[in-house]
């Protein structure tokens, strides 16, 4: 059984049902153990799917799905973790996190966990953790019951929003950073400062990206449909990046958010 979050997994983020189950099986296929959903992604039975027809045995493969903001109170946490579970259909889910913090923390923090140790104990999960989570909300999320067992933050970070205090915090208190978005919403393709180091490389801007979050000790999500792209993208964590190389993306860095709904923390 995988106890610890791969640090390279599939993003199905934006993936059509139809594609979905194609997807995560290539992947697996492929080498991937690590792949990223969400209930507000309306893809969970496909990844599911995905992952029973993939052939790799079910225990050495690493799900996380995420429970919408509206859905963070004991009784909807538990309701909607089981319509998960059942979409899914793999038995326990590996990692649930939190997708978006409750606005102005209307709902306590310490309900939203103890409703995840339930879940637990009812077998719907086995690991639990948060998404978009500011340092301040992730410092109280920590502290309260249970808090000490949040596996992951999983935020946007891309070489135009390196987050550098928000990850820096986060791993000061012991919990991974995981990246979305971090591509930069595909900017990182066309990036001149990106193909020049990719060209040194050999390789592409997508590699040089995900390289240059594996160096900072960052779970990567990679997100593509294609086969021969996927296994490209999982080609990065081969790409040994320089000094110079990495200060030069650290200089891209523009601090500006990609993800930012109405309903997001103040950052």
């Amino acid at each position: 059984m995988v106890d610890t979050i791969p640090s390279f997994g599939l993003g199905t983020f934006r993936v059509a049902a139809g594609k979905t189950a194609q997807s995560v099986r290539s992947a697996l296929q492929l080498g991937y153990r690590h792949i990223d959903t969400a209930q507000y992604y309306d893809n969970e039975a496909e990844v599911g799917q995905g992952v029973r027809d993939s052939g790799i045995p079910r225990e050495d493969i690493w799900v996380t799905t995420k429970v919408w903001w509206e859905r963070l109170r004991r009784d909807d946490l538990i309701e909607s973790l089981k319509v998960s579970h059942e979409k899914l259909g793999i038995g326990a889910i590996d990692l649930v996190l939190i997708h978006w913090p409750s606005p102005d923390s209307v709902v306590p923090i310490a309900e939203t966990l103890a409703a995840f140790q339930e879940a637990r104990s009812l077998g719907l999960l086995r690991h639990y953790g948060v998404s978009n989570f500011p340092a301040p909300l992730l410092e109280a999320a920590v502290k309260a019951p249970g808090g000490s067992e949040i596996v992951t933050n999983q935020i946007e970070v891309s070489p135009f929003l390196a987050n550098r205090a928000l990850v820096e915090a986060t791993q000061k208190l012991g919990v991974k950073v995981t990246a979305y978005m971090p591509l930069g919403e595909g900017r990182a393709h066309t990036d001149p400062t990106l193909v020049d180091i990719a060209k040194k490389h050999g390789a592409t801007p997508a590699q040089v990206t995900f390289a240059w979050l594996l160096s900072r000790g960052i779970v990567v999500l990679s997100a593509s449909t294609n086969a021969e792209h996927q296994e490209i993208n999982w080609d990065a964590q081969k790409v040994k990046l320089d000094a110079d190389d990495i200060a030069r993306i650290d200089a891209l860095d523009e601090g500006k958010r990609n993800a930012n709904p109405p309903f997001a923390p103040k950052w």
